[in-house]
């Protein structure tokens, strides 16, 4: 820089001086841990993507994460004594959620009912998961959040591509 180039106000600089210290960045290795999000989306949308009425609660699954963890555990509690996809649907939901226990657990926060044995006749039970989830600390919230958007993302992608080979398919 010369005399006459101006400063910029506020701007790190990249080089060091004796005020600052150089600090090596941490190895991916050490803070990052891969849960292999999309493999897990993608065995749980193989399992069901024969019914793509089932596997479209994907889209429905990104949604209802907005809506916090009480909803989403929630929505396998669904009325579904009338109909065979309602039922698929809701085990779908099951399956997911005990997918994001098992991840979850593996980063050292436990979910409650992560098996899904709580059902929709058993208030005190449903009040006692809620109540749970209600309580976890707000790291353990966002980091759980975090996972479960990637997760569905993830559900989502794998959804369209299957979709998609099964659409060629049946165009043949």
């Amino acid at each position: 820089m010369t005399e006459n180039t101006p400063k910029r106000p506020n701007v790190p600089s990249n080089v060091p001086t004796q005020q600052t210290e150089i600090f090596a960045p941490e190895p991916l290795g050490i803070g990052f841990h891969a849960y292999s999000l999309d493999r897990h989306a993608y065995d749980l949308v193989l399992r069901y993507c024969q019914d793509s009425q089932v596997i479209n609660e994907s889209h429905k699954m990104r949604i209802a994460v907005a809506y916090g963890l009480e909803r989403f555990w929630g929505e396998h509690l669904r009325d579904d004594r009338n109909s065979a996809i309602d039922r698929n649907k809701r085990i779908y939901w099951c399956d997911v959620w005990k997918e994001l226990a098992k991840i979850m657990l593996n980063a050292g926060i436990e979910l409650p009912d992560r098996d899904c044995t709580i059902s929709g006749n058993n208030v005190a039970g449903v009040r006692e998961v809620t109540t749970k989830l209600c309580q976890m600390s707000l790291a353990d919230t966002r980091a759980t959040l975090a996972v479960l958007t990637q997760l569905c993302d993830s559900l989502v992608w794998w959804t369209q591509r299957l979709k998609q080979r099964d659409r060629s398919r049946n165009e043949k």
